[in-house]
């Protein structure tokens, strides 16, 4: 298994976090995650657990087509997706700190690697948790931008 985990603080409410990311998801994901070139929701309504999606993403030259699922949606807590084919869990959680500050945490792992790619584990797992960082910097900027244009 390859596991990557950021954390970062954001200057915004936890309430304000979870709506960018889980509340707004099909919004919002691709401007985080810019390697995203397609994404689908499925089902119908806001997003739940359970509810499906499609993404294609070219991540290094490499693309990958995955269908996930929502398997924990906690209102200004946590979001996490899971996906068979690739085997990988996403999750997103929010917690409290001081007054309007949030910390997030953002954790990948990849659950299984495919025998052909075994040889080059080293550089996937640096490229997956520089992949984390970035994306924990990525939503903090436009989570605090986001707002500040609100206000």
């Amino acid at each position: 298994m390859v596991k990557a985990e950021a954390r970062i603080e954001i200057e915004r409410s936890p309430a304000l976090v979870y709506r960018f990311i889980a509340e707004d998801f099909a919004l919002n994901y691709p401007r985080w995650s810019p390697e995203v070139k397609e994404l689908e929701i499925n089902t119908q309504g806001p997003l739940r657990v359970g509810s499906v999606g499609r993404q294609v993403r070219v991540d290094q030259g490499r693309r990958t087509e995955s269908v996930f699922r929502i398997t924990q949606m906690e209102p200004a807590q946590r979001l996490t997706f899971e996906s068979n084919a690739p085997n990988f869990l996403v999750d997103y959680h929010i917690a409290p700190q001081a007054e309007d500050r949030t910390q997030l945490t953002f954790t990948f792992e990849l659950r299984r690697l495919e025998l052909i790619m075994r040889p080059f584990e080293k550089l996937i797992r640096y490229a997956v948790q520089e992949g984390a960082q970035r994306n924990v910097r990525t939503l903090k900027r436009l989570i605090e931008s986001e707002q500040e244009r609100v206000s």
